[in-house]
């Protein structure tokens, strides 16, 4: 199931830094809009590889 997911990206003098609403972890910082993007897309895979497997585990599966 692919859920739709609202990216928000907030300009800093430093860069950019950017989070995921309603995924809770799921943040990223970069020095251009197309570095934060790629960061904020591994931070969602990340997140969502760590939920599947606390899933499997507490169902017994792992």
């Amino acid at each position: 199931m692919d859920l739709p997911l609202r990216a928000v990206y907030i300009k800093v003098p430093e860069g950019y830094i950017a989070f995921v609403e309603g995924l809770a972890g799921v943040n990223a910082q970069g020095e251009t809009l197309k570095e934060v993007r790629e960061n904020l897309a591994e931070a969602i895979a990340l997140v969502r590889q760590a939920n599947e497997e606390l899933a499997a585990e507490s169902a017994g599966k792992k």
